[in-house]
């Protein structure tokens, strides 16, 4: 995987499940159902799927040994047609070499990777610790999620970082746009990648190459459009069409971000599904919350 090849719109794949009382929490991730919303990803404009993500990929969730059929499943349904990025975070160095290594028998095109987890890394050790990941094989994209960690890396470090060799992008999910052109001032030429489905027009204008989200998993071929648009600097088309998703687009920031996706994949005739615990249903006002949106958008987005 080349830095050339990271532009575009790439979904954070959600997790289908069936009910199987031999599974955890009776749920048996159906891997059938998984590889065809990956075509269906890709055959609608997607260059790519994140698998096993923090939060959409409900990795916590996961035991490693369904992480690795979840990325093995995703590289079947797409093989060489689209990217695959499997995401890799833990707590320490040697487990990331591992799960790295794990992942490339798997078919991974390349790695999501944050800092250390549950330890603040000094910034010596969290050069140590991507200096390792990056040796251990395929291409690896930095991943500043201060939410998911307890790590914000400054654009400074996250410059510093895009030098190792086999880093070949930054992906910043710290929802501040000003990470992507602070970013890009300290390193030009870096592909960075925004995280946030709602910052997402302010940091593709501010230079970021491609956008891993959540909307795609509901509205891919829309949210491909309007990258596009943006790129073609149709600014007043790109706006209508932020405003028609505006409600989906603001879900990525909130902690129930599993459930309201699901839920308006299930309401669009789609498998959104279950979810696994700590993951819960949504209260009654979110519920009514989220059909509005996704109502709304369907509406918008549904010509006559």
């Amino acid at each position: 995987m080349r830095r050339e090849n990271l532009g575009g719109v790439l979904a954070a794949a959600v997790v289908p499940y069936v009910m199987d009382v031999r599974a955890p929490a009776g749920l048996r991730v159906d891997l059938d159902r998984f590889e065809r919303h990956c075509t269906w990803l890709v055959r609608n404009g997607c260059t790519g799927v994140l698998v096993n993500s923090f939060a959409l990929g409900e990795s916590g969730s996961l035991t490693y040994a369904e992480q690795r059929e979840v990325t093995r499943a995703a590289v079947r349904a797409i093989g060489s047609r689209a990217t695959v990025v499997a995401a890799v975070h833990d707590v320490g160095a040697h487990q990331v070499v591992e799960r790295i290594g794990q992942a490339a028998e798997d078919g991974a095109d390349a790695v999501l990777c944050m800092p250390p987890l549950s330890y603040e890394p000094s910034h010596a050790e969290t050069v140590l610790h991507y200096e390792a990941v990056a040796a251990a094989g395929l291409p690896v994209l930095v991943c500043n999620n201060p939410a998911g960690c307890r790590v914000d890396l400054s654009p400074a470090i996250l410059a510093e970082l895009s030098a190792l060799d086999n880093v070949v992008g930054i992906c910043d999910f710290s929802g501040d746009v000003t990470r992507i052109w602070k970013t890009l001032a300290l390193a030009p030429g870096t592909a960075v990648i925004t995280g946030g489905d709602t910052i997402v027009v302010d940091s593709l204008l501010s230079g970021a190459c491609g956008w891993i989200g959540a909307l795609p998993n509901v509205f891919p071929e829309q949210a491909v459009q309007l990258a596009d648009l943006l790129a073609s600097g149709l600014l007043v088309e790109a706006e209508a069409l932020r405003c028609a998703l505006d409600g989906p687009l603001r879900w990525y920031k909130r902690p129930a971000v599993v459930q309201m996706v699901k839920f308006a994949m299930d309401y669009c005739g789609l498998y959104g599904g279950p979810y696994r615990p700590p993951r819960h249903g949504l209260a009654a006002k979110m519920l009514s919350q989220v059909r509005h949106e996704v109502r709304s958008a369907v509406k918008w987005l549904t010509p006559g």
